[in-house]
């Protein structure tokens, strides 16, 4: 055999080893791990602009200005039935985090007394052990203790160029009152935000891939009365017109949607912000990008604290590293699908624990419409909020299963009041004032937080024109909430009880208990004794609940640094 035929089998050999020896490193250096930038706002539902452009015009969302978010929208996936499992802060974040429902979360399932169990697996730090440089801005998970516990409590956080953005409204109204052009003003505190997300990105060691939550709560109430035109341009009688049917159409309640509003103009433009940092790291084309928010809307009818869909369905956008983008999707999703999504983009082993599902089958595919056939309902619930919001400290515990076409609310204590004990409401007692109502959110129906449409509606609770329709939305309700969603896409006439829709009741009570049963739900063991008693029910100790919105039915509130943690 000569020197050459030699070598050239010498090669061979040498690459059957070497194959199977570098293969696997070659591919991982095909499908270098994506980061991960999550964008996550307090209290904001599904309303964004592009929402008008996909389903039609003639709604809420034809005032809603998100171009940024829009952008991005248009070059992911837009999730048109995104649903949170509980319209709670806390509840809602714990099951995100986790991956599970929230009533497997223990004491993460309630807001006020909250407590983060550290041997539930959260997404982040299997991150973080898997390689991932994490971080934070804000708010993550709370209230609770300790404070944001699943994201490694404070030891991530990237905060120190400020958090006035929290209170955009109110920052900006000040400056401006102080001489400095409005412009400006909005300038100074996105500039806070950005150098955040900078600094996070300097920090990092190395190539490593990251994964950073952007979590301000300017969306959460309290806000500047007027600011949605004062500062944005958003006049309230656009709205007009355009309400859904539990929110009055009426001036006050317009306006306080149109500065609403105002706050998602600020998120927006934030995201925006962060948007243009991340093109400047040049990490752009490698990361996963995710938006979306922890329930609808604080302070009106139908939305946060309740099951109805203007409380639980949220904006969903995924874009970016690996995506398919381009589509809208029907597929029901809810948020705690989030946390196997983003670990199986990490290479990290989902844990059996978690019965959220991952996404990645759908943001791969190339179609539209309902891409996962067994994506056709999603299940929502909530316990306690508010502690007190009912005088013995009970909770309000609900579950529903959501469908295209049905919606089914199985309201487990039918005899309490679903916003909270109307204090101060009844024959004889000491009324809250208008302005009570407003700014303190403890005073009455504390389920419901404070603000000028709540206090609106209180103060024409027993006029012939809106007293069925405050009774209609504060009022108890039966034990089955059943919802014809294609007739009623506003969720305003049960039909729980009509013989035409026994059966369609009988087979989504089914679907849904047997899911609860399925996952372990202490709701249905002993008449839900878990969530009962203490610590998931009574009194707490303010020391383990901070963060709350006041001390007592009638205290005096905290203001929105403190509220902003519900």
């Amino acid at each position: 055999m000569n020197f050459h035929r030699l070598h050239f089998l010498l090669v061979l050999l040498a690459s059957a080893f070497l194959v199977p020896m570098y293969g696997h490193a070659a591919e991982s250096g095909k499908a270098k791990r994506p980061n991960i930038l999550f964008f996550f706002a307090d209290d904001w539902g599904k309303y964004a602009s592009i929402f008008a452009e996909v389903e039609g015009k003639g709604g809420i969302n034809d005032v809603v200005r998100t171009p940024n978010i829009d952008k991005i929208a248009k070059r992911g996936v837009l999730f048109r039935n995104a649903h949170v499992n509980s319209p709670s802060c806390t509840p809602c974040r714990s099951s995100l985090l986790s991956g599970q429902y929230f009533w497997r979360t223990g004491r993460g399932a309630i807001l006020r007394g909250a407590v983060w169990d550290e041997k539930i697996p959260a997404y982040p730090l299997m991150l973080r052990d898997a390689g991932y440089h994490i971080g934070k801005s804000y708010k993550v998970w709370g209230p609770g203790t300790p404070a944001d516990a699943p994201y490694g409590k404070q030891e991530y956080a990237y905060q120190k160029a400020g958090g006035r953005i929290n209170n955009f409204s109110e920052n900006v109204t000040e400056m401006v009152a102080k001489g400095k052009p409005l412009d400006e003003a909005k300038q100074e505190l996105y500039a806070e935000a950005r150098q955040n997300f900078h600094d996070f990105l300097a920090a990092r060691d190395g190539d490593k891939p990251f994964c950073f939550w952007f979590g301000p709560t300017n969306v959460h109430r309290k806000w500047i009365k007027g600011n949605g035109k004062a500062l944005w341009g958003i006049e309230p009688d656009t709205l007009k017109g355009k309400m859904p049917a539990f929110l009055p159409d009426v001036p006050e309640v317009r306006e306080d949607l149109a500065d609403y509003f105002g706050e998602i103009a600020a998120w927006d433009a934030t995201v925006g912000q962060l948007m243009e940092e991340l093109e400047k790291s040049g990490e752009a084309e490698n990361t996963l990008i995710v938006i979306s928010g922890d329930h609808g809307a604080p302070g009106f009818p139908h939305g946060k604290c309740n099951l109805y869909g203007f409380g639980t369905n949220v904006t969903l956008i995924i874009a970016g590293a690996g995506v398919k983008g381009g589509r809208v999707v029907d597929d029901f999703v809810l948020l705690p699908d989030l946390a196997p999504t983003f670990l199986e983009a990490g290479g990290v082993a989902v844990p059996e624990v978690m019965t959220g599902r991952s996404l990645w089958n759908v943001l791969k595919s190339d179609k539209g419409g309902l891409v996962d056939d067994k994506r056709t309902y999603v299940i929502t619930g909530r316990e306690r909020h508010v502690e007190n919001a009912r005088a013995d400290y009970a909770p309000y515990p609900q579950r529903a299963i959501r469908t295209k076409d049905h919606v089914l609310i199985v309201n487990f204590h039918p005899e309490r009041w679903p916003l909270g004990d109307p204090y101060g409401l009844g024959e004889g007692e000491q009324e809250p004032t208008r302005e009570e109502v407003t700014e303190n959110t403890r005073v009455t129906l504390p389920d419901d937080d404070s603000g000028p449409t709540k206090a609106w509606l209180v103060s024409v609770r027993n006029t012939p024109e809106w007293k069925a329709h405050f009774n209609w939305v504060f009022g108890k309700r039966p034990k089955y909430e059943l919802y014809d969603l294609k007739y009623d896409p506003d969720e305003t006439k049960n039909v729980a009880d009509d013989p035409a829709f026994a059966q369609v009741k009988a087979d989504l009570e089914k679907r849904l208990m047997d899911e609860l049963r399925r996952t372990g739900d202490p709701r249905l063991v002993d008449d839900g004794a878990y969530f009962e008693k203490p610590p998931l029910a009574g009194p707490i100790d303010d020391a383990e609940g901070r963060g709350g919105a006041g001390a007592g039915a009638r205290g005096k509130g905290k203001g929105k640094k403190a509220a902003a943690q519900e």
